[in-house]
Formats: structure tokens, C-alpha cells, sequence
């Protein structure tokens, strides 16, 4: 199967401050059309969302980017745009409303006229085009021409649905609000992500690894400015154990599973870690983790319309960007050494190479790993603590699903995947699992306040 069938078989298949208060406002308009006045948000199904979902699972398999950096604020952004679009059509007493004030520097987003109709999926359709637009900046024509596509496909669709101005209002809205995001994103730092970094030297530190002996990516990640206000507090891991060439050392036993794991892969193991590699070019992590939760929202005993799905959405996106931003902090203040370092250089096994290639920046912590529990924390925080799923992701490939009966097993998974590829020490799994849980527990507790229960 070609890339492009690929492709094609992969896509069919809160920020307010000022005058906008802690909460998306209630609308409680009345329109003069035939169509009346605006329909909740949750009689929506989530169609609309999926398909600009799928568009930015291609749309990140085929963008190349500086490793995952880029396309978590992409899912990110895009987030809070979908939630946003649409927030204001959650009725006072909805589950799905999030608390906005402790937001880093929001600008004040666009409210809707008041008494004015408002069509949400147009609202939303107008946003995703436009967040993609902007955030999809380098990818190539094709691509461009696709987000342009769909949006006035979707568009054209919604004339059987609502009238034309309360659709040519409701999509100026969501536009607005997608600008204003941007907005928003343009000033977290990224662009510094990339200056000049003096890589630490010395016993036990990290040193450019094979087979491209790259310098360290996005060194200054650690730097961004988070979503929400003390969302990384209490999340730094203690550090590693000290350096030691002894095998009765603790450094030694932390590196020594890595080999013999490697010598003893089971077909089992090694499928998944193939199924958790995710690189890019390819679905890339972040759309691997796009394409669980479409699976998600699609499955009818979770229960998903469109106010829950952009919630769960945007709760795992403002997660996992604040836990990459804690993670890279971690990282490049420690500068620990990768395993293929130790295992030639000190072990003495010079042609040894993990099963997956290791990325260019340092080990602890692991940066999969902490992605894996921001997000799966966010979902239990939705779903509950056992939800099972399976996760189809990759049958276009030929690998067969994986099966998980919790969001907790999901994760652990995911990240145990690059110990068994070599790439990372059980520790910095361990840790990073531990901190993307806990930046989500932050940022629940903070941006959904007392309503945890109600949701379940």
C-alpha cells in the first residue's frame, strides 16, 4: 500500500480573562429564522470534529517537523479552538464547561452577538480550517488545498441544517476565534525552542547518538510558557542515581535491562514496539494519539456528542502541552546519557543498536512516556478508571490491535514500548509517566473545579 492509500484509508476511517468572566457564557438567544434558536452544543454528534481530526492526522504525517514539539501545540491549540468554537452553546449546569482564570496571559476571545442563532458546527468547522491554516504553515500545497477542501465541503453541508446568516455568522465566529488562539500560541516561546545550546560533557551526560549524531532538538522547550498558571508545580522527578562504571552500582543496574532486554525480544514485545514507534514521517505521536481518541468518540458505549468530545479533547491537549514543556525541563537539567552510549562505550558492546533508532536529545525523562500519562489521565478523568478500548490505529498497516482495559494499561504500554526498543531506562518510563499524570491532575483540578463527578 502507497503512502497516499494510506493516507486516504487513516482520514476516512479556557482561556477567557476579562470581560468574559470564568466561563463560556450561556447563549440564551433567540433567532428570527425558521430555525429558531441555537441548539445545544450536545445534540451535536461528532462527525464534524472526526473529520478535521483525520485532517490533522495527514496533515502531520506528511509535514515534516522537528520531531514532536511542533505537532503537540498543534493538538493543543487546535484544542482549545474546537472548545472555544463551540463553548458557548454549553448550557449553565453542563459537566464539559471549563474554568478559565488560571490561564497564562489569554487575550480576551470573541463572544457571540447577543440574540443572534448560532449553527455550532459551522462555528466549529470554520475554526479547525482556519487553527490548520495557520498552524500547517510549511506543509505543502496538496495539503493546503485539503483544508481549504473540507471546510467548504462541510460547509455546503450545513445549508440543509440552518440558514445562511446564522451560518455566515457562526463561521465569522469561529474564524475569530481561531485568530485570537493563534494569537495566543504565537507568544508561548516556541520560536526561542531552537537557540544555540551549549550540550553539558562529563561522566554519565548525554552525547549526540547513532546513527545521525544529531545535536539535541528544541533544548530550550523547557522554557514555554505553560497554559495554565501552576500546572507544572511539584512535577520534578527526583533525579536519576549518579554516574558509576561499577556493575553492583545503581546507574549500572538501571542500564543493564535495557541489553538483555534486547537479546531476548519476544515477537509480542517487538510488536509493540513497533506499534507505539510513530515516527515521523508517519502518524507522528501526537496523531497517533488524535486517532485513539477519534476511536473513542466513535465508540457507542462511551456515550460521546460534541460537548464532551471537545472537552476531552482540549483537557488532554492543555495536559499534554504543559507536560512537555516540565518533561524538556527535566531533560536538559539533567542531560542524561541514552543507553546505546553506555551500552558501546562502558559495556563494551560497540555494534550494538536498539530495536527503534534513538532520538537526538537526552534520556530522563521519557518524553513518550509523560505524553502517554497526560493523556490517558485526562481521558480517566472524563471516561473513568475502566474504560476498555482497542486501539485500531495501525490495521492499515497490517498490525494488529491492541486491546487495553484501562487508560492506565494503555499508557503503561505505550511507554514500556521504548524499553523494549532500547531507547529509554525503566526510571525514566517510571518518571515519565508520573509527571504527565500528575500535570493533568493539576489542570483538571484547576480548570474543571468540583465538576469531576457530575462527568462521570
Amino acid at each position: 500500500m502507497n503512502m497516499h492509500s494510506s493516507f486516504k484509508l487513516l482520514v476516512s476511517g479556557l482561556l477567557l480573562t476579562g470581560f468574559t468572566s470564568l466561563l463560556c457564557i450561556d447563549i440564551k438567544a433567540q433567532s428570527t429564522s425558521k430555525y429558531g434558536k441555537s441548539k445545544p452544543v450536545s445534540t451535536y454528534s461528532t462527525d464534524v470534529l472526526d473529520q478535521w481530526m483525520a485532517m490533522q492526522i495527514r496533515l502531520m504525517s506528511s509535514t515534516i517537523a522537528n520531531f514532536n514539539g511542533p505537532f503537540i501545540r498543534v493538538y493543543a491549540y487546535s484544542s482549545i479552538a474546537a472548545y472555544l468554537s463551540v463553548c458557548h452553546g454549553l448550557p449553565s449546569h453542563s459537566p464539559y464547561r471549563l474554568l478559565t482564570d488560571r490561564f497564562n496571559h489569554a487575550p480576551e476571545f470573541p463572544l457571540p452577538e447577543k440574540g443572534k442563532s448560532y449553527y455550532w458546527p459551522a462555528s466549529l468547522n470554520a475554526a479547525m480550517g482556519n487553527i490548520n491554516r495557520v498552524m500547517f504553515r510549511t506543509t505543502n500545497y496538496l495539503n493546503k488545498a485539503a483544508i481549504d477542501s473540507l471546510e467548504n465541503l462541510l460547509f455546503k453541508k450545513f445549508s440543509n441544517e440552518s440558514d445562511a446568516a446564522t451560518l455566515e455568522r457562526s463561521a465569522a465566529f469561529g474564524q475569530n476565534v481561531a485568530n485570537k488562539v493563534f494569537d495566543w500560541a504565537e507568544i508561548d516561546g516556541y520560536r526561542l525552542a531552537n537557540d544555540p545550546f551549549a550540550v553539558p560533557s562529563g561522566p554519565g551526560k548525554w552525547e549526540p547518538t547513532p546513527p545521525s549524531f544529531a545535536r539535541p532538538v528544541t533544548p530550550h522547550w523547557g522554557k514555554l510558557r505553560t497554559m495554565v498558571r501552576n500546572s507544572i508545580e511539584n512535577t520534578a522527578p527526583p533525579p536519576p542515581p549518579p554516574y558509576s562504571e561499577d556493575t553492583a552500582s545503581d546507574f549500572y543496574k538501571m542500564i543493564r535491562p535495557v541489553y538483555d532486554a534486547s537479546q531476548n525480544l519476544t515477537d509480542e514485545q517487538r510488536a509493540i514496539a513497533l506499534f507505539w514507534r510513530d515516527i515521523n514521517p508517519g502518524l507522528t505521536a501526537p496523531g497517533h494519539w488524535l486517532n485513539v481518541l477519534r476511536q473513542l468518540f466513535r465508540d457507542e458505549k462511551s456515550g460521546t456528542r460534541l460537548d464532551k468530545a471537545v472537552f476531552a479533547w482540549a483537557l488532554s491537549g492543555i495536559s499534554l502541552n504543559d507536560t512537555w514543556i516540565t518533561c524538556w525541563k527535566t531533560r536538559y537539567e539533567h542531560n542524561l546519557m541514552r543507553p546505546v552510549t553506555y551500552i558501546q562505550k562502558v559495556m563494551g558492546y560497540k555494534e550494538w543498536q536498539p530495536f527503534i533508532v534513538t532520538p537526538p536529545h537526552p534520556e530522563y525523562t521519557a518524553g513518550f512516556a509523560a505524553m502517554a500519562g497526560a493523556i490517558t489521565q485526562s481521558l480517566t478523568e472524563v471516561y473513568g478508571e475502566h474504560y476498555s478500548m482497542t486501539d485500531h490505529t495501525y490495521d492499515y498497516l497490517g498490525m494488529n490491535p491492541r486491546t487495553f482495559t484501562s487508560f492506565t494499561a494503555m499508557a503503561e504500554e505505550a511507554g514500556m514500548s521504548k524499553f523494549l526498543g532500547g531507547i529509554h531506562y525503566k526510571i525514566s518510563i517510571d518518571m515519565g509517566l508520573w509527571q504527565g499524570r500528575e500535570v493533568a491532575r493539576n489542570i483538571a483540578r484547576q480548570l474543571t473545579g468540583l465538576q469531576k463527578q457530575a462527568r462521570r
